[in-house]
């Protein structure tokens, strides 16, 4: 049974418990569910199927048993590895201090973007598919590297940093 990544987005310990989501993707049928980083990463297996379909059953579970739900964005661990091994930032000269991330949209892109596209040390550096690779230098002016990738990509996403994919993509 192939291995699946939800990534939720806007999920944190304040408003989500991980023990609680774990238990409605169980309940929904998914098996060796995992969640990871208390930060709405979901790792768990199922019959093969279409990410959209994953993604609506797993909204479907947390609105039934949460009372909410978080925008899911499903992808498989295969396919996140496969990703990671082609080492998807090495093209670029990257400081070593930089944070590099993964923004995961909801549809493919518009690959017609010039690039990179740089505002305040944040940069949006490729699209691959349905995946934006950036990065920033922490430091005051950080957190402009989301309303950059927003403003050019909308709300339908959810980042993780570089090393919490390779944390989901093995689990």
């Amino acid at each position: 049974m192939p291995r699946y990544v939800a990534f939720l987005r806007g999920v944190s310990p304040m408003n989500a418990r991980m023990p609680e989501l774990r238990a409605c993707f169980e309940a929904e049928g998914f098996g060796e569910v995992r969640t990871l980083l208390s930060s709405g990463n979901v790792v768990f297996n199922a019959r093969s199927s279409s990410a959209s379909a994953l993604e609506r059953r797993a909204e479907r579970a947390m609105q039934a048993s949460l009372g909410r739900s978080f925008r899911t964005i499903v992808r498989r661990a295969a396919y996140l590895q496969e990703l990671l091994e082609a080492e998807p930032f090495a093209p670029f000269a990257l400081p070593a201090a930089a944070k590099r991330v993964i923004t995961f949209l909801g549809s493919p892109a518009d690959t017609r973007l010039a690039l990179p596209l740089e505002k305040d040390g944040a940069s949006i550096l490729a699209v691959i598919g349905s995946e934006v690779l950036a990065a920033y230098i922490p430091g005051p002016k950080a957190p402009s590297f989301m309303s950059l990738i927003e403003r050019k990509f909308g709300t339908d996403i959810t980042t993780r940093t570089l090393d919490t994919v390779r944390k989901c993509a093995s689990a």
